[in-house]
């Protein structure tokens, strides 16, 4: 019988073996999809590699990073999805891990950033504040039992930043039992707010059927527009 040590070997050269193989076959299908014409060849392939590496590069930074935060079922997919496109969507699935999208108007170009609000996810809320230029705070309106739980969240990461801008939405003003603003504002105390902070507090209803009321996530886009525009 041949010694575990042999065996050990021959896997891990077996490993190699099939990740060199994965990496031509890449390269190959990059080549036969991407190649104009049936005279592509490996100098084509790696000159448009370049270019493409340099114009990655040159592009100019965004004009600002919007952080997306709130507990889970808040609905802080439905906003980022209202604030970057205003095409209806019947269901939208909650955040698992994180949702990215960028946004582009007449006057700059933001990055939007919404990470999950699972407990085991809230942990790692703090890491994403030193990059944020504007924190957005999603509170379920209706969920009274998670008041307290996310007005903690809320003043644990004001903490972390002083001084970065905040903006609260109140969202699923829609629903009959929804909290108003002013009840909400006493809920999750941000009269404590240090008055150094840019602070705003945003009826919302991210859905379709409110994109043309007095509730729409569209006010939102124009006050992150704004706010990213100062100098």
């Amino acid at each position: 019988m041949a010694p575990a040590g042999a065996f050990r070997h021959l896997t891990l050269a077996l490993g190699a073996a099939v990740a060199a193989l994965g990496s031509l076959l890449f390269i190959a299908w990059k080549i036969y999809f991407r190649g104009t014409g049936t005279g592509a060849s490996w100098a084509g392939w790696w000159e448009r590699e370049l270019r493409e590496l340099r114009e990655q590069q040159s592009r100019d930074p965004p004009d600002g990073t919007v952080l997306i935060l709130g507990l889970d079922g808040a609905g802080k997919s439905s906003v980022l999805h209202y604030i970057c496109s205003e095409t209806a969507k019947e269901r939208i699935a909650p955040t698992q891990g994180f949702n990215s999208a960028q946004l582009y108007t007449e006057r700059l170009e933001m990055d939007l950033l919404e990470v999950g609000g699972s407990q085991n996810l809230r942990a790692y809320w703090p890491h994403y504040l030193s990059q944020a230029h504007v924190l957005v705070f999603v509170v379920d309106s209706v969920d009274r039992s998670r008041l307290l739980t996310a007005r903690q969240e809320l003043h644990a990461l004001l903490a972390e930043e002083p001084r970065l801008p905040l903006v609260v939405l109140a969202n699923k003003q829609d629903k009959s039992n929804a909290l108003s603003v002013a009840e909400l504002h006493d809920e999750l105390a941000l009269h404590t707010l240090s008055g150094q902070r840019e602070f705003f507090l945003l009826p919302t209803s991210a859905t379709w059927a409110s994109l043309s009321t007095a509730t729409s996530v569209l006010r939102v886009k124009s006050l992150l527009v704004t706010l990213l525009s100062q100098p």
